[in-house]
């Protein structure tokens, strides 16, 4: 079943079916085009979204990063970007072996499908001058014929005619001679163009027509095949990308099953802990004691303070700036040693700095070492270097293994004085929050023990402050002339620039008025005068 056989007289149809079957081609190849198109805006679009989400800088020091849920999103967005690469990838072979290639092999058949129906038309306009021809030379018969047989009829009428000349008769006859010779001669003339036309016609319908129609036959086919592999490679294109955008979608839910919530809480506690114990509780500053008292050097309704009357002015100083769990504190001097840092996070601070400078002492050692086998291998070849050569450089690392030696030394120092610390001023947390729930000892509405009298409760204030409730609405306005709890020696210099707090000179002795309740700063009092806040990082504290 083929073309030549069946179509041999539907030139126009094949035509126009071949041409549509390119023009199908063009369509795909546009609409591949175009899902191209659409698959780089994709990629480009996701390529943008991830550049925008991951971190410009490398995020090792930042604390976000320890997060596994930040883990994890980063992780999400390198697969998405991962993720664009494979949309890149089909845009890209969609591109080349779909477009590129049937775009090529569609002007191949076009000017092969040119080719085909020039020699086609060739073929058919030879035919059409054959029965030209035919046609002429069939005319010219006809008519010699007729001219042949009138000049005949001319003869015989005057042969018989007796008024006609011997002359006039013998000359009709030549006349009809000679047309019957022109006759015979178109006679064969048309018989031979009828031939050659019968010739042209069998080898038209026969043979050339067949041949063209099968080689375009032949070439639809082609394309169809072509066309046919360009659907394939569609669909086969995405699914070679499967694999790797499943397994960009596996690390996406990997990174989703990697968050843990407690792990997170931990970090958190890790990054943040400060390691200072949680406040006591604040001492019941009893006012009505004066009034109680026999014998005193102040006056009935003098308020605690000055014997006229007004209130000490380094009382309100300490009231006023007096710092508090969540008040906003001004930011710390930042020091070599991080005693800016809260106790845990100074420690930790430390101990990093001391791994730091471990691993850049084990460089310098192996860096050492390596210059000491070249300078051996100098010795003994000669001719491969000087040993002399090496000896700056020797120097140099020695140098800095020594330095190195001195700050890990003063690190760890600082790191013992850091962990002593916190042992020495780490007070029973048990013990004072245990006191909270014995409600043995309590006040009467007069602010007094319901055992013993003013004095003996005056007197055993110290002992009696963590177990007594107080009364919130006196402790923000006044605060008790307290004796010293302590000594303690100034290791730093600090200036007290701010509101509340007292400078002080490294090595100056001053007295412990009040504890560090968890917020880092320390009551002290000059032997010059003044009271304030210090930092206790800065701080020897002995406790009386």
């Amino acid at each position: 079943m083929d073309w030549g056989t069946e179509l041999w007289d539907q030139f126009d149809n094949v035509e126009r079916h071949t041409q549509w079957g390119l023009d199908l081609m063009e369509k795909y190849v546009k609409f591949v085009k175009e899902r191209t198109e659409i698959e780089q805006a994709y990629a480009k679009q996701l390529r943008n979204l991830v550049k925008k989400y991951l971190p410009k800088q490398n995020t090792r020091e930042d604390p976000e990063s320890k997060f596994c849920q930040y883990q994890a999103f980063l992780q999400v967005v390198k697969e998405l970007n991962d993720f664009a690469g494979q949309r890149e990838v089909v845009a890209e072979n969609l591109m080349t072996q779909i477009c590129v290639k049937l775009s090529k092999h569609a002007q191949e058949l076009k000017q092969e499908r040119k080719l085909h129906f020039h020699k086609g038309r060739r073929a058919q306009q030879h035919l059409e001058n054959s029965f030209k021809q035919l046609e002429n030379s069939k005319r010219k018969f006809k008519q010699d014929c007729r001219e042949a047989e009138k000049a005949m009829l001319v003869a015989e009428k005057l042969d018989q005619d007796l008024n006609a000349t011997k002359a006039d008769v013998e000359k009709a006859k030549q006349q009809a001679n000679l047309l019957s010779h022109l006759a015979e001669e178109s006679k064969n003339e048309y018989a031979s163009f009828l031939q050659k036309f019968n010739q042209d016609q069998s080898q038209f319908y026969f043979l050339e027509m067949p041949q063209i129609f099968n080689n375009l036959q032949e070439m639809d086919e082609r394309r169809t095949v072509r066309l046919k592999e360009g659907y394939g490679i569609f669909s086969e294109t995405e699914r070679q990308v499967m694999p790797i955008i499943g397994k960009c979608l596996d690390g996406m839910k990997a990174a989703a099953d990697s968050v843990n919530k407690k792990n997170d809480s931990q970090v958190l506690i890790e990054l943040h802990k400060s390691g200072f114990e949680r406040p006591g509780d604040v001492d019941f500053e009893d006012f009505s004691q004066p009034i109680n008292r026999t014998s005193s050097y102040r006056s009935l309704g003098t308020p605690r303070g000055t014997l006229d009357g007004r209130l000490d002015p380094r009382l309100l100083g300490k009231n006023k700036g007096k710092r508090w769990l969540f008040s906003k504190k001004n930011k710390p001097v930042i020091t070599e040693d991080f005693s800016h840092l809260p106790p845990e996070q100074r420690r930790k601070k430390l101990q990093q700095k001391i791994e730091e400078r471990n691993r850049e002492l084990q460089k310098e050692i192996n860096q050492r070492d390596a210059l000491n086998k070249m300078k051996d291998v100098y010795q003994k070849t000669p001719h491969m270097g000087v040993p002399a050569s090496l000896e700056p450089k020797i120097s140099e690392t020695l140098s800095n293994i020594e330095k190195l030696h001195l700050e890990i030394q003063k690190y760890k120092s600082w790191l013992a004085e850091a962990k002593s610390r916190m042992l020495s001023n780490r007070p029973d947390n048990t013990l004072r929050y245990s006191r909270h729930l014995d409600p043995t000892t309590t006040l009467n509405n007069n602010g007094s023990h319901e055992k013993g009298s003013p004095d003996a409760t005056h007197s055993n204030d110290s002992q009696d402050a963590l177990n007594q409730p107080i009364y919130t609405e006196f402790d923000e306005d006044f605060e008790d002339l307290a004796s010293p709890i302590g000594t303690c020696v100034a290791m730093y210099q600090f200036e007290g620039s701010s509101e509340g707090t007292i400078s002080m000179t490294e090595g100056e002795e001053l007295s412990l008025m009040e504890e560090d309740k968890g917020d880092g700063w320390t009551w002290v009092r000059r032997s010059k005068g003044g009271e304030g806040y210090v930092p206790t990082s800065y701080l020897r504290v002995t406790l009386n």
